[in-house]
């Protein structure tokens, strides 16, 4: 889902800056491929296949064995020579500020850093890893640049100060299309975290987030995630979001719609989807009153004639 909202495209630097076995970047090999195929055919010249294997995908983990297990990923789809690290990328020992043009990500959200060893690019003075990641996916970002990432709820309403700076960055200097709220059993049985995923663009401001509640994936959302596919938000989720221009986002009841800048900020940058989704009223029809008085009037009438016939037995 992500992928598709992001759209990689032949020519992207694409990174993930805590790739673990390198899902995404699998992904968006995949996804520019099947994008540049006629017939079933490849239309990738060798010189444009080329760049696509061996300068397109780029990722990183602090996790040796993760870095191993990426790199194997990546070969057994066909890249001969994948461009993984074994590297912190919070760290004084990375910068590539302005480099890429995709990231798609899922870094930890409960990491810890060493104060000495947190790269002195970071603006917003916390140490908390999701929000640093955040900003360096901002800062790694060429202007236009795209990102799909994945944050634990906390992010979209924290109150602290370094809460509210990354929101505003991404509000202010980016422009924030999507809020994908997902339930909390996503990702059992590791974590039941409830997360969002968030789709921005580098180098304009946002004027009005598109929120969107998914209920279901496709799976059962305990520890088993036994295959559901009658219960499955997510092409709905990227059909509302091609439309999203064209069809009519006001409706707050709804699983999807707008909400403008402005009222963002009179809510203190809150991104939470609570605090703006407003929940349905169903109308609740009563019968005619007449009618009730009517049938109870004979259920008192039958309960008396059947204490009459009771006392005559007696």
């Amino acid at each position: 889902m992500m992928v598709n909202l992001a759209k990689p495209e032949l020519g992207d630097r694409i990174l993930d800056p805590a790739c673990g076995t390198a899902g995404f970047l699998v992904n968006a090999y995949e996804y520019i491929l099947n994008t540049n195929k006629k017939g079933g055919v490849s239309t990738l010249t060798p010189q444009k296949k080329r760049i696509l294997d061996e300068e397109a995908l780029y990722g990183y983990d602090i996790d040796r064995t993760m870095v191993r297990i990426a790199v194997m990923n990546l070969m057994m789809h066909g890249i001969t020579d994948p461009q993984i690290k074994g590297e912190d990328t919070l760290s004084k020992r990375y910068n590539e500020n302005g480099t890429y043009d995709l990231i798609l990500a899922n870094p930890p959200f409960k990491g810890s850093i060493n104060e000495g060893e947190k790269s002195d690019e970071f603006t917003i003075s916390t140490s908390k890893t999701e929000l640093l990641f955040l900003e360096l996916m901002y800062n790694s970002l060429s202007i236009g640049g795209r990102c799909s990432v994945i944050v634990p709820d906390g992010v979209l309403f924290g109150n602290s100060n370094a809460h509210k700076s990354i929101r505003k960055l991404l509000l202010e200097k980016c422009r924030l299309h999507a809020i994908i709220s997902m339930p909390s059993g996503i990702f059992k049985p590791y974590a039941g975290v409830s997360t969002a995923v968030l789709y921005f663009i580098k180098g304009e401001p946002t004027e009005k987030v598109w929120f969107y509640d998914m209920e279901a994936d496709g799976y059962s959302l305990d520890d088993k995630r036994t295959e559901q596919p009658d219960k499955n938000d997510i092409p709905n989720i990227l059909e509302r979001f091609e439309k999203r221009f064209k069809e009519d986002n006001k409706d707050r009841a709804k699983k999807n719609f707008f909400v403008p800048i402005e009222e963002i900020k009179s809510n203190d940058w809150d991104l939470s989807i609570n605090k703006y989704r407003k929940e349905k009223q169903e109308e609740i029809v009563y019968r005619p009153s007449k009618e009730i008085i009517k049938e109870a009037k004979k259920e008192v009438k039958d309960l008396l004639e059947g204490f009459e016939e009771l006392d005559k037995l007696v």
